[in-house]
């Protein structure tokens, strides 16, 4: 499993999920910087995203729906605040109920990093705004749902070097 490590620190008012993957740091940031490849993995897979708008640049929006099993919508949107191309971001990420009322807004720093040549690491560290945002966010299982979130990659990495995926050359 990618996922290696998945913590909630209350006094930080932080929950990070940190994963492991056999693929360099360039192709696990593609994994962010196209949006149809993280169409395949951000959100649990019974909630997959959809990104309607998407520009990954400082002072930008990046906009998305999750869609649930009962085609419920819940929209949301990163607003962009840093990026280090192909190691870090940090993002205002802000979501509403499926009603329309808001979530209280945190803000999701990523960090991608080489491990050893061919093995990148990747965390995820959501900021939560305060106590009751981290209690209400956990209640309605933002950490199972990132943790299955992330799960997801290792499929999309596998596919790229299984031999169906390759094309003959000529």
């Amino acid at each position: 499993m990618t996922v290696t490590a998945v913590r909630k620190d209350p006094q930080r008012l932080t929950l990070t999920v940190e994963a492991e993957f056999d693929a360099s740091v360039e192709r696990i940031w593609q994994l962010w910087a196209d949006p149809r490849q993280l169409e395949r993995w951000w959100g649990p897979p019974t909630y997959p995203a959809t990104f309607t708008k998407y520009d990954l640049a400082p002072g930008s929006r990046v906009e998305y729906h999750m869609t649930g099993p009962s085609a419920e919508k819940y929209h949301g949107h990163f607003d962009v605040l840093e990026v280090e191309r192909a190691h870090r971001l940090l993002l205002r990420d802000s979501c509403a109920n499926a009603d329309g009322t808001p979530r209280p807004t945190n803000t999701i720093r990523v960090g991608i990093a080489e491990v050893v040549a061919g093995r990148t690491r990747m965390s995820i560290e959501v900021m939560f705004s305060s106590t009751e945002a981290m209690e209400q966010a956990l209640a309605t299982g933002t950490d199972e749902g990132l943790r299955q979130a992330v799960s997801q990659i290792d499929a999309i990495l596998t596919e790229e070097t299984s031999p169906a995926r390759r094309q003959p050359g000529p």
